[in-house]
């Protein structure tokens, strides 16, 4: 698969050119006939001689940005200046900050801010310690949660590196969701110490968004930590990813006309993100699931099950197949890949049922090349945004949580997670429904207020809210 330019890879340029003449038109043309794609000029000084320009453009990678720069430099009469990795550039100092809510103009904002008027409400919270979630910042604030064990695509990279994701991901809970989340990177990969840890901090927090911690640790930690707290716990990884998927199924199966009970789903992938989906798509009424991972597909007998992987080969392949994902997937209707590059190829879609689905969703290569797949199958599907139809969770979490805090939730269900599956597809109507539309764009106005209300609905939660004003003392 051609990797194509992107905005994740994008430079701007300061150089200068002569004056007049062609050299603006010939800068285009070149990053153009090296592959990258100019999205915007502005020309930032002016002289009779020369003329002072960013050109901002998008590469495939790093490489391929360098190679760009080297391009323009070719341009008769061109001087380059500073180059400039604009993604780099909006992480300079961090992508979050804390912001006071009130403004301290005087002394008596700050009597009642802080010392004195902070202790009666100190003392009121000691006195009832549910009034935390109404006089504090608890009520609409999550931990962000990781050990960088699994960060993104990329693997173990630790604590620090982990950072600047979970910054994005405190960032796009407040765009999305308005909802304060805190990143805390923790420097361990013990199950105990993250354990204890969390639990330690928890009180601060009205919920715990568990992120990139690698499998099989993450089911432990959940599981562990679900029985410990009385705020919802949600590994994002898991039941985003199940969301979203199940979601976007549902929307498929509209357009090729077929019911969930009866589709024959092919899974590649038994990792964290693969076996909640499988679990999901059980509650939501799949009969027939075959998965695979790197040793083969699971099934009942298979000499290496433990943990999840025995519960997987107990609840799914009811028919015992022991052959390969590639075998599997002959005849089956659905194809759903969390796994790595190259599980298939255009031959092995072909060989799919009538009207197939294929869900490619390894990053930032897919199990199968989209173009190669959409020659055969009815409805494709990845996780890349240069294609249509992308599976993120970005179009869950914010709108999940929203309705967790909002309904004051103590644990995350099955039902609650079916409604917000239900809520994410019902976003799309059927006059905007096609096999490039299944899923809506995160940026739609009503998408995450009905996944929230959703949610909200299936814990029994308040169908109106309080307002600050509304909230007694």
């Amino acid at each position: 698969m051609t990797a194509v330019p992107s905005v994740s890879y994008s430079i701007t340029v300061r150089l200068d050119v002569p004056a007049g003449g062609a050299s603006v038109s010939q800068l285009t043309t070149a990053v153009e006939q090296a592959g990258g794609a100019v999205t915007a000029l502005d020309v930032t000084a002016s002289g009779q001689e020369r003329l002072r320009i960013d050109v901002t453009c998008a590469a495939r990678d790093t490489d391929h940005a360098e190679r760009l720069v080297e391009a323009m430099r070719g341009v008769p009469g061109v001087v380059i200046g500073k180059v400039s990795d604009r993604t780099f550039l909006m992480h300079l100092g961090g992508k979050i900050e804390m912001a006071s809510k009130h403004p301290i103009r005087n002394r008596d904002d700050l009597s009642m801010i802080y010392t004195p008027g902070v202790a009666r409400v100190s003392l009121a919270i000691a006195k009832n310690p549910e009034d935390a979630r109404r006089l504090t910042s608890k009520r609409n604030s999550i931990a962000v949660v990781t050990d960088g064990s699994a960060v993104l695509g990329l693997g173990n990279l630790g604590a620090e590196a982990a950072l600047p994701v979970m910054e994005g991901k405190a960032a796009l809970f407040k765009r999305f969701g308005d909802i304060d989340a805190w990143p805390l990177c923790l420097d361990t990969q013990d199950v105990d110490e993250i354990v204890t840890v969390v639990h330690a901090i928890a009180p601060g927090f009205a919920g715990i968004n568990l992120e990139d911690i690698s499998a099989p640790r993450c089911f432990e930690v959940e599981r562990r930590l679900r029985q410990l707290l009385d705020i919802p716990v949600f590994h994002d990884d898991q039941h985003g990813t199940a969301i979203v998927v199940l979601a976007a199924l549902y929307n498929a199966l509209r357009v090729v006309e077929k019911q969930i009970s009866d589709v024959r789903i092919v899974m590649s992938g038994a990792g964290a993100a693969g076996t909640a989906v499988i679990k999901l798509l059980l509650a939501a009424g799949v009969r027939n699931i075959v998965v695979g991972d790197i040793a083969g597909v699971v099934y009942r007998g298979r000499d290496d099950l433990v943990g999840e992987l025995e519960w997987l080969a107990e609840n799914t392949n009811q028919l015992g197949f022991t052959g390969s994902i590639k075998e599997a997937v002959v005849g089956a209707d659905v194809f759903i890949g969390l796994s790595v590059p190259g599980v298939l190829s255009g031959s092995d879609v072909a060989a799919m049922a009538d009207r197939s689905i294929v869900f490619a969703l390894a990053n930032p290569v897919p199990e199968v090349d989209p173009a190669e797949a959409s020659r055969y199958a009815a409805v494709v599907a990845t996780g890349r945004s240069d294609f249509p139809n992308q599976i993120n969770n970005v179009l869950a979490f914010p709108g999940v949580f929203r309705g967790l805090l909002d309904a004051r939730c103590a644990h995350v269900t099955s039902t609650m997670l079916l409604a917000a599956a239900s809520a994410l597809a019902g976003v799309v109507t059927d006059d905007e429904l096609n096999a490039a539309y299944i899923v809506p764009s995160v940026f739609h106005a009503e998408l995450h207020h009905t996944v929230a209300a959703a949610v909200r609905e299936a814990a029994g939660g308040p169908t109106e809210l309080l307002t600050d004003t509304e909230v007694a003392i």
